[in-house]
């Protein structure tokens, strides 16, 4: 049975659409949500950037190092309530830390631009419906954060695929995963969306 889950959301949406994975969320319980999520963000982007620079996520190139890096620092803040002013700015750069280093490991080690495009595509994917499940308060199981793998391990696994030369593999492999978890997901619990939110409205209506 499809289960939808039409109760509030207990913690700050920003929150979701950080979209940590288990590490991530590990890193954060260490702090007990004190370290504010902005400057370790930023920071986590800043060194990928600069390990980027230096060369792209293979086996003899600094930048393999990167996805360890940013987890060490951004994922210290996924525990905090992401309540400060500018505290929304975190999933965007999170996003952009993502997205920019799969794509640099792809396109630096020739992987066909159609498997980078596909691997970014369902990420996108899913965090653009992450985002509309919330302002439709139809919100995704419990068990789609960490089968996603999160930003962290998807980072983590593409950056394996760059120690073990194995890049492209590692692109195909992700990406049909993710596509047909996320794909999967997203139908039916959208499916069962309108027929849940209907019952609940039958069932408070006066008689």
């Amino acid at each position: 049975m499809i289960s939808v889950h039409m109760t509030p959301v207990p913690r700050s949406a920003v929150v979701a659409y950080r979209d940590d994975g288990t590490l991530s969320k590990g890193m954060g319980l260490l702090v007990s949500g004190q370290l504010p999520p902005l400057p370790p963000a930023l920071a986590g982007a800043f060194v990928t950037a600069v390990l980027l620079g230096l060369g792209a996520a293979g086996a003899d190139d600094f930048a393999v190092f990167a996805p360890a890096v940013a987890l060490l620092l951004a994922g210290a803040g996924s525990s905090h309530p992401h309540d400060g002013r500018l505290d929304w700015l975190v999933p965007p750069i999170l996003r952009l830390t993502e997205y920019g280093f799969i794509a640099s490991a792809g396109f630096a080690r020739d992987v066909p631009p159609v498997l980078v495009f596909a691997l970014l595509g369902a990420m996108a994917f899913h965090h653009y419906d992450t985002v509309y499940r919330l302002r439709q308060h139809v919100y995704a199981p419990p068990w789609l954060a960490p089968a996603g793998l999160g930003w962290d391990g998807r980072m983590l696994v593409v950056a394996l695929g760059g120690l073990l030369g194995l890049v492209a593999p590692v692109f195909v492999l992700l990406a049909v995963y993710l596509w047909c978890l996320f794909g999967w997901e997203s139908l039916t619990c959208w499916l069962a969306a309108p027929r849940a939110a209907g019952e609940a409205a039958e069932a408070g209506a006066p008689e």
